[in-house]
């Protein structure tokens, strides 16, 4: 009876309430009420041969497999939960979302020789503001549903790269192939590793990660994100 009291106080002055529609009718750990998240736009393409993020990447690098959980449009439930782990440091939008891929990527054959999960690196002065890195958040997501281990510190950002944000892939093309670098990189040879991000758009970013992860040798380089840009 107490801890309902004191549930009922903390709710009072800090509301769970879903990010979509506003009800507080939600599991603790959920930023969506059980409605909304059943109308989310899955995409099912983990099983998909030739999905359109594969395609993405076709004539550019050898990627194994690739794929998103969502479809992010301008306005969405998707731009909603992003917006939230990216600017409002909100942890729980994107466990959530990492829950999403994992049970994707759990239930695809296609990832089962996945070994490490590697998350797109953000700058020093970016995780001081936000806080974390929200690709890693979506990996300790992954992992509450997707038995892997997470190799955060092996691929690293450089400190004096641009934000990439509001350019285009060509703007990008000569820029990203230089924005990151490998530590203790022996660690990944012959390692089936599975690079994990929050939104795919042109790709620039993920081929330019890949790049990097090359020189190290691993079995199979794959990529996952949350959501993908129609």
């Amino acid at each position: 009876m107490i801890k309902k009291y004191l549930a009922a106080f903390v709710h009072l002055w800090y509301p769970h309430i879903c990010l979509h529609c506003g009800t507080d009718q939600l599991a603790n750990n959920s930023p969506l009420c059980l409605p909304c998240a059943n109308v989310l736009p899955v995409t099912d393409f983990f099983d998909m041969e030739n999905n359109p993020i594969e395609k993405i990447f076709w004539g550019r690098i050898a990627i194994q497999h690739a794929s998103a959980a969502l479809f992010f449009t301008k306005e969405s439930i998707v731009q909603k939960l992003i917006f939230e782990l990216k600017y409002k440091h909100n942890k729980k939008a994107g466990l959530f979302l990492g829950r999403i891929m994992g049970n994707a990527l759990k239930n695809s054959s296609h990832y089962d020789n996945i070994s490490l999960l590697i998350p797109i690196p953000i700058s020093s002065k970016k995780i001081r503001k936000r806080g974390f890195n929200q690709a890693l958040i979506l990996c300790e997501g992954i992992c509450q549903v997707w038995d892997k281990k997470i190799a955060a510190n092996l691929l690293l950002k450089k400190q004096n790269s641009d934000s990439q944000t509001h350019k285009d892939r060509l703007e990008r093309a000569g820029q990203d192939t230089f924005q990151f670098y490998l530590k203790n990189g022996q660690l990944l040879e012959n390692e089936n590793v599975l690079l994990i991000d929050d939104v795919i758009t042109t790709g620039a970013t993920l081929e330019a990660a890949f790049n990097c992860l090359e020189q190290a040798r691993p079995a199979s380089i794959n990529i996952a994100t949350a959501a993908y840009t129609l």
